[in-house]
């Protein structure tokens, strides 16, 4: 079932995130519904108060891009193409980000029409709990580290326009209090 997207302005973006309880029977069925949200608005990741709900879960889906070389991470120590864990449907994520910062143009599926470039460590340690109760270990680099960076940012309230440079948010200004305004309506 497709769930609507939060915009921005939408105060559930701004908020932190209780912790998801695995127990709770209808996270399978919301974690389906995001993934099939996220590919109509064609997105690779989303985060649950992108749809209104204020628990920490998370579904990931990195295409798989033609012509380009398989990104790989350890993944429970052994190093595995990502395309072999995808998707990701994961709550209660505990992050270790580490490495250079490194700049990239993101966008957001909460925050149409915006895109700008963010500064984030280029690898990634994270311990993630599967739906199924199983923990996963991760180390990665590349497009999935910055994607799981992005979306745990949405469990604590941060949007990635939170953290564009000074210039950036001076430039960004009048669009995001546009869209606020249209959202609000």
């Amino acid at each position: 079932m497709l769930l609507t997207i939060t915009q921005y302005g939408d105060p559930t973006l701004r908020v932190k995130c209780a912790p998801a309880n695995l127990s709770d029977e209808t996270l399978v069925t919301l974690a389906d519904n995001m993934l099939e949200t996220m590919y109509a608005a064609e997105g690779i990741g989303l985060a649950a108060p992108q749809v209104g709900q204020s628990i920490q879960l998370i579904v990931i889906d990195l295409p798989d891009e033609e012509g380009e070389e398989t990104e790989n991470a350890l993944v429970n120590g052994v190093l595995k193409p990502i395309r072999d864990i995808m998707p990701l449907r994961f709550v209660n994520p505990k992050l270790e980000p580490y490495g250079k910062p490194c700049p990239f143009y993101e966008g957001c599926l909460s925050i149409s029409g915006i895109r700008a470039n963010v500064m984030r460590p280029e690898r990634l340690k994270a311990t993630l709990t599967l739906l199924d109760g199983c923990a996963l270990a991760l180390d990665c680099g590349g497009l999935l580290a910055r994607c799981i960076q992005h979306e745990a940012d949405h469990l604590n309230g941060v949007l990635f326009t939170d953290r564009v440079s000074s210039a950036a948010k001076i430039t960004l200004q009048k669009r995001l209090k546009r869209l606020a305004l249209e959202n609000a309506r």
